[in-house]
């Protein structure tokens, strides 16, 4: 099976808890994936993997993984901004817990985010959103090999 370049999935990756699934799948398919990250991460030995070291600046995965998202790109992040710029390339976005982010959904999530983070500035929440269980795992690799068997139904790889 070869790869086609048009097809890769680019992943958030300093917090990403869903890497051993990217893999996974991305090695079923023969799918390039570029692990964006702040610092030096272990990938494991395989062509088909790149590590992508960005500065330290503020949003620098993000800005880059924004700048490479298109369509046939598939993006892994828990980001919502990120998700949002993704989403309008018209890259296929997924979540760590396997939920697809799509145009019509984003707004109303960057409109949650922002008030999440109000509230919990103004002290009236604290804390964050519920673990990452077995269940969110099991929905994201999923998620994945469904978003890439549709993408190459759709001539991206």
């Amino acid at each position: 099976m070869t790869s086609d370049p048009a097809l890769v999935i680019l992943v958030d990756a300093d917090a990403c808890p869903v890497k051993a699934e990217v893999y996974r799948v991305a090695e079923r398919y023969a799918v390039p994936v570029r692990m964006v990250a702040n610092a030096v991460m272990a990938l494991p030995r395989n062509p088909l993997f790149e590590r992508v070291v960005v500065g330290s600046g503020f949003d620098a995965a993000d800005d880059w993984i924004a700048a490479a998202a298109r369509p046939g790109s598939v993006v892994v992040t828990a980001d919502v901004p990120l998700a949002s710029r993704c989403v309008k390339a018209g890259a296929t976005v997924l979540a760590p817990t396997g939920r697809p982010w799509s145009e019509a959904g984003i707004g109303l999530a960057l409109a949650n985010r922002n008030l999440m983070a109000d509230l919990r500035e103004a002290g009236l929440i604290q804390g964050g959103g519920r673990p990452f269980a077995a269940k969110d795992r099991s929905a994201f690799l999923s998620a994945l090999d469904e978003a890439i068997v549709r993408l190459r139904r759709q001539g991206h790889g």
